[in-house]
């Protein structure tokens, strides 16, 4: 038996719809069949991961900041994987840029440069360094793409390992707070280093407004101007493209470049709004799960909204998880990757027709 795969010459807009649905439905069966395997039942494992946390007042309002820089980091990637350049190393990017902007707020935490200067102009600096950071920091996979032809999925990806081993050695080394009994951390970060509160007792932060905002801006982009027309074009019929003459090489560079900005902006609001400080690790994966929350939400920024609050909920059930119902945090990691081979599966479904041949006849 042989699996052909003949391209649909018209994707249905219904079946594009329902298939990231389809993929989700069916990751729950399989995550169901794992935790039965473990022992435990699937439908309270539903229930602790997908509907309590939306019972919660508190809940509702960690999903949102948990969605935050999923959402942020997933529409920087949208921009590269329609162009069809594969950005794998969001992880990566997103370390450097809480590391750059939160080296600021460690630089004038001892009071004197506020006391010059003012304290305004601290927060707003921290994220423009964060998205600077992040940004020349994916520049390193596109300019080995465009000027040596290296596979940028290799170097974006290995250049994660490389982030998070330098934030290991700087927190445990040079920025280490003196004062803090030898603990692999800064000192915590001032008041005006920190994302207000969209209201008092909240745990909604700026960088919420920062995430939606990228959402509007990006659904502009993409319907609305050039740029987002060429993203498209490029990624859909590369040979039109330049036919039209648009240069590939410029474009790889510009999604390389929104791309590491918004991860490097998401891990500044993620220091600055949830931490508080640096440590070893300031990511779950959100990088590596960004990408998920991308093809998830169909590459559409409004889908990619609904897909980080839904990928979110899933660090918040993972949680509860672990002390309702004894499951590993690896289960929140494995059901992800379950999705993401689910979605990519419904993908094959959207584009082609799939056609079984027994015997050399279909």
């Amino acid at each position: 038996m042989r699996i052909d795969l003949e391209p649909r010459p018209q994707r249905s807009v219904l079946l594009d719809i329902a298939a990231p649905v389809g993929a989700l439905i069916v990751s729950m069966v399989l995550g169901g069949i794992v935790v039965a395997m473990l022992g435990k039942s699937p439908w309270e494992a539903f229930n602790v991961y997908f509907v309590d946390p939306l019972l919660e007042g508190w809940s509702l309002q960690e999903l949102a900041v948990k969605a935050c820089p999923l959402v942020l980091i997933a529409i920087g990637l949208s921009f590269c994987f329609r162009a069809n350049i594969w950005n794998i190393g969001a992880e990566g990017q997103f370390i450097i840029g809480g590391l750059v902007g939160g080296w600021l707020a460690i630089a004038t935490h001892d009071g004197a440069m506020q006391e010059t200067f003012g304290s305004w102009w601290i927060l707003p600096a921290m994220l423009l360094l964060g998205s600077v950071g992040g940004l020349l920091y994916a520049m390193i996979p596109a300019l080995l793409r465009v000027w040596l032809g290296v596979s940028e999925i290799l170097t974006s990806l290995m250049l994660v390992y490389v982030a998070e081993l330098t934030l290991d050695y700087l927190v445990r080394g040079p920025l280490r707070d003196p004062n803090g009994f030898n603990f692999p951390q800064s000192v915590t970060f001032d008041d005006v280093a920190h994302l207000p509160y969209l209201a008092e007792g909240d745990r909604l932060h700026g960088g919420i407004v920062l995430a939606v905002l990228a959402v509007f801006v990006a659904a502009i982009v993409f319907k609305k101007t050039l740029f987002g027309f060429e993203v498209r074009l490029i990624g859909e019929a590369p040979r039109a493209a330049r036919f039209a003459g648009f240069n590939e090489n410029r474009l790889t560079l510009a999604v390389f470049a929104i791309s590491g900005g918004l991860a490097g902006l998401a891990g500044i609001c993620e220091v600055a709004g949830q931490i508080g400080q640096l440590q070893p690790v300031i990511s779950p994966g959100y990088g590596f799960t960004a990408i998920i929350v991308a093809f998830l939400g169909r590459l559409s920024p409004w889908g990619i909204l609904i897909a980080g609050l839904v990928l979110a909920l899933t660090y918040i059930g993972g949680e509860s998880a672990q002390v309702a119902l004894k499951l590993p945090n690896d289960m929140t990691k494995a059901f992800q990757g379950i999705l993401l081979f689910c979605v990519l599966g419904a993908d094959v479904v959207t584009r082609y027709r799939v056609h079984l041949t027994f015997g050399g006849k279909p």
